[in-house]
């Protein structure tokens, strides 16, 4: 037991659902509330993965920081679409450089807000800053656990967001962020731009 906001947190208690095994979940929530078909998007071995988006795929670690790292920036979002469901609160995002505002990643999150302390959950709802950085600042303890590597081809909704000229593949993974029980703190879906 590990004590959160002045309460026991029982680590054996049901706080939010189990990992979602979708390649496409959550980001399939916001094309349907869309009413729009899901780009074409289909799975990759992660050894077919060209650099530099393997380097910055398939790792075990947050997006976030390896995104910082690779563009020696700063980041934040820019969200896109949001929506709360009881404990879980849903974003469609950019993640873009400071002060340059260049898209470096387009994703779709499901957050499950009661696995967070009350000041991570205010910084979430906020929407400036990722995931990653909130995470770190709050020394909140996670695994990574990519479910699978993707190749995506951008519809004109991902390239109006990531200020793409036309269709083109880009990669990406659907990554689950799990706490120390292994209890899904996110689930994601992360596309990079070329």
């Amino acid at each position: 037991m590990i004590r959160r906001d002045q309460s026991v947190i029982n680590p054996s208690a049901p706080f939010g659902p189990r990992a979602v095994y979708s390649d496409v979940y959550p980001l399939n929530e916001f094309y349907a509330a869309r009413n729009t078909p899901l780009p074409v998007i289909g799975q990759i071995n992660a050894n077919e993965i060209p650099d530099p988006y393997k380097s910055l795929l398939v790792h075990k670690s947050d997006m976030t920081s390896k995104l910082e790292a690779f563009h020696k920036s700063k980041i934040h979002i820019q969200p896109l679409a949001r929506h709360t469901t009881d404990n879980e609160y849903f974003r469609e995002v950019i993640l873009v450089l400071e002060p340059s505002l260049k898209p470096v990643e387009f994703g779709a999150i499901k957050i499950i807000l009661d696995l967070f302390p009350n000041e991570a959950q205010q910084e979430i709802l906020n929407e400036h800053r990722p995931l990653g950085q909130i995470l770190t600042q709050y020394k909140i303890a996670f695994a990574s656990k990519p479910r699978s590597y993707l190749r995506v081809v951008a519809d004109t909704f991902i390239q109006g967001a990531l200020n793409l000229g036309g269709e083109e593949f880009l990669y990406g993974r659907r990554n689950t962020l799990v706490d120390a029980w292994d209890r899904p703190l996110a689930e994601i879906v992360e596309i990079l731009p070329p």
